[in-house]
């Protein structure tokens, strides 16, 4: 059996949550894991190349925010036997299958490893929610937040992948967890983890050294996904058009947002690609910024060990080609 990446973290610390009181014996055949969205799932199939591949739930250019579970998604839940995903608050559409199921279950929440950087959802100024009462049928709009936001508003901002640091977090948990259950292939998952770590190490100072002529650079993003990523790499968000991707911005908050950019000189408004763009291009032009994209799924990316490299890798490349641009 390969020796696992943090043998002083015991499984616990590792927060693998098992749904039940028992303790789930060793698997016989290849596990089947599923990951949530696609950057997990992408860090997985990492650790788990040349022994299998996990399943995927919201894949494609679906997003998240508005995902509704299919009867595939539900097949695939009930033959799993390790699920991974950011943790209770963000995927609300998972909370009620995995509840159901009644044998045993373990789930690893990334959001929850000791360890992980953790950042409170930010409130105030252009990061707060849009009270305004222009938004059409409000009711509706309100009923469908809470049906599917329930992580936008939680203490804890969700979007945890966007740190590489967290990213390596969840490698050695999935890498000792697979390893402990299936040690038939222990050496291959350890040894994949820590390819899978080295190759986020260069990813990590790739990115630091090539956002580092843009840092002072303000901007506005679609909606607030980026905290981790601007934290990590000293950018210089000034707010954001939305705090509900599916609730379009009330005029004065357009207005506010215009003046916010005017005031500190933005140089790009970002859009997203899962969602409408004619409000992004509205707000850009009457502040006289540049439009750009940012994905924080990377929706049109393949699936895969690729996948959350070529996201992250993208992200900076957009941020840099739009605020590197020359007013």
């Amino acid at each position: 059996m390969g020796k696992p990446l943090a043998p002083l973290l015991s499984r616990t610390a590792f927060a693998v949550a098992a749904l039940c009181a028992t303790v789930s014996p060793a698997w016989a055949e290849t596990p089947k894991v599923v990951a949530s969205i696609q950057p997990l799932h992408s860090l997985v199939a990492s650790v788990m190349k040349g022994v299998g591949e996990p399943g995927l739930i919201v894949s494609g250019p679906q997003s998240g925010h508005t995902y509704t579970l299919k009867p595939s998604d539900a097949r695939a839940l009930k033959a799993a036997q390790l699920v991974v995903l950011v943790d209770d608050n963000f995927e609300t559409f998972l909370a009620k299958p995995l509840k159901s199921r009644k044998d045993s279950l373990d789930v690893i929440a990334m959001a929850d490893l000791p360890g992980a950087v953790s950042l409170a959802t930010r409130k105030g100024g252009a990061w707060e929610e849009d009270t305004d009462d222009d938004h059409g049928d409000d009711d509706h709009d309100h009923e469908h937040e809470h049906e599917h936001h329930g992580h936008s508003h939680g203490p804890i901002d969700g979007h945890v992948w966007l740190d590489p640091t967290n990213a390596r977090l969840l490698v050695v948990a999935v890498a000792d967890r697979l390893s402990e259950v299936d040690a038939a292939h222990a050496d291959v998952y350890q040894g994949n983890a820590k390819a899978t770590i080295a190759r986020l190490d260069a990813l990590d100072a790739e990115i630091k050294a090539k956002l580092a002529p843009v840092t002072h650079k303000p901007f506005v993003v679609f909606h607030d996904a980026y905290q981790y990523f601007e934290k990590r790499y000293g950018l210089s968000a000034a707010g954001s058009v939305t705090v509900d991707p599916d609730r379009p911005p009330s005029a004065r908050r357009l207005a506010e947002l215009r003046d916010r950019l005017r005031a500190a000189g933005a140089a790009c408004v970002f859009r997203e690609p899962q969602f409408p763009a004619p409000v992004v291009k509205t707000l850009a032009d009457s502040a006289g910024a540049r439009q750009g994209v940012l994905d924080p799924l990377g929706a049109d990316i393949a699936a895969g060990p690729d996948q959350y490299f070529t996201l992250m890798g993208r992200m900076a490349d957009n941020l840099v080609s739009c605020l590197g641009t020359p007013g």
